[in-house]
Formats: structure tokens, sequence, C-alpha cells
């Protein structure tokens, strides 16, 4: 039986998720944990394979619009999955620590929100800095690169938080020659397979919640259509701005919880 509640919370996020490119774990996390009371490590585990079909659909959309640079997608990957399966591993080993490990996911998710909403911020003055300044050579960004996919990939697997904003923000710095739509187009794609792996992985822990699933794709994969048929018309900056608020107000409540 799908719950009203629940699928009106994936039509939201959908909506916001195909208008800006970020909201899934950044918004459906911290959601399922402060207004529905889902445990932190299954809201993350839930989320991460919730966030791996929805963006499905937007790199359907990005691949038909050739605006998705594989060479980036693959350094990424070569960063991240190694991340995934390393905190994977981790989280089987000291998951036995209950009360403890949802504290630290909490504090994780509560920073994390706060630097997507700083970043969300200043991503307009970051893209107009990446159209205006060039990268030297495309080999210098080899590392850095990969790094950010390690990094993304840790912070992915243990709050689901990530690689929306703050690797896409990271990526017009290092990649300043290509376009912004490409930039995005590459971040979400390597966003479906670190979540699924990911999810796939807590899923095995035993922290996925597969019938709260069921019921926010319900409600997400006609909000992610419908926002992705409005983004053009859609207030950006508003958007954005509004984005941050709610993202400073929850990460600010997940650290004080």
């Amino acid at each position: 039986m799908i719950d009203l509640p629940y699928a009106m919370a994936g039509l939201l996020v959908g909506l916001l998720i195909g208008m800006t490119g970020v909201g899934g774990g950044s918004l459906m996390t911290p959601l399922l944990v402060l207004m529905f009371g889902v445990a932190p490590q299954t809201a993350v585990g839930t989320d991460l394979l919730f966030a791996a079909v929805t963006k499905t659909v937007g790199v359907g959309v990005h691949h038909g619009r050739q605006t998705i640079d594989w060479k980036i997608v693959r350094r990424l990957a070569i960063g991240s999955i190694p991340a995934v399966l390393f905190t994977l591993i981790a989280l089987n080993v000291f998951g036995q620590l209950g009360k403890n490990t949802s504290h630290m996911v909490l504090i994780a998710l509560g920073a994390l929100l706060l630097i997507t909403s700083v970043g969300l911020l200043f991503q307009r003055r970051l893209m107009t800095y990446g159209a205006t300044h060039q990268f030297a050579h495309s080999a210098d960004s080899f590392a850095p690169t990969v790094m950010l996919g390690a990094v993304l990939g840790l912070l992915v697997t243990i709050t689901s938080v990530g690689a929306g904003a703050i690797g896409a923000t990271i990526l017009l710095l290092l990649y300043r020659r290509i376009p912004v739509a490409r930039i995005v187009g590459s971040d979400i794609a390597h966003a479906v397979p670190l979540a699924l792996i990911a999810g796939a992985g807590h899923w095995l822990l035993g922290s996925v919640d597969f019938a709260l699933l069921l019921t926010l794709l319900v409600g997400s994969i006609p909000g992610v259509i419908a926002g992705s048929l409005l983004s053009s018309h859609a207030p950006e900056r508003f958007l954005q701005l509004m984005l941050a608020a709610i993202l400073a107000v929850s990460g600010v409540r997940l650290l004080m919880s």
C-alpha cells in the first residue's frame, strides 16, 4: 500500500532534482530523519537506491543531449568505487556500535548539508569564474579528480550527500574549459553507479527499507520528469537560495540532535 506522505515527499524532491539537479541526498535523507523519524542508517541506505533510480532519468536526458564527458566520469570512478567498497567494509566492521554509529551519521550529514548550502550560494560565482579562466592542461586535473572521486565515495556511502552540489562545484574549478552543462551531466552520470553500488552495500548490511523506497519512487519519478520539463522556466536563483536555506536549517537541526 502506498503511503501518501512518503509519496508526496518523493514528488517534492523529484521536482527539485529535475529543476536544479540538486536535492537527492541533500533533501531526502534529512526529510526521512527529521520529519518521518526514520533511523539515520536506514534513511541513508534507502536514499542511495532512491537517488540511483531517479538520477538515471537525468542521465538519459544528458546522454541524449551529449552533455556527458565520460573521461571525467571514469576519473571520478577510479577514486570513488574503491572508496565506497572500503567504507562499506568499515561500516560492516564497526556498524555494531549502534547508537554511536547513528550519531556519527547525523553529525557527518549535518556538516555536509551546511557545506552544500554554502556551495549553492556561491555556485553562480564559480560558474562565472570557470567561464573566464582556463585550466592549464587536462592532464593536470587527473589526480585531483581521482581524489575528489574518493572523497565523494566516502561521503556518499556514509551520508548519501556529496555527489550533487559539492561534486559539481569542485568539477567546475577543475575543468574550466568544459561547458557547465557537461560538468553537470558528468556529475549526474557518475552519481548513478556510485549511489547504486553504495546502496547495494547498504542493502547487504540490512539498512534499506524497500517498501519505503517503492513509495518514494512512486512520487519521485513523475516529479523528476515534471521538474525537467519546468527547468527552463523555473527561477533558478530563487530555487538555489531556497534550497540553500532549507539545507542550512536541516544541517543545524541534525547537528543539534
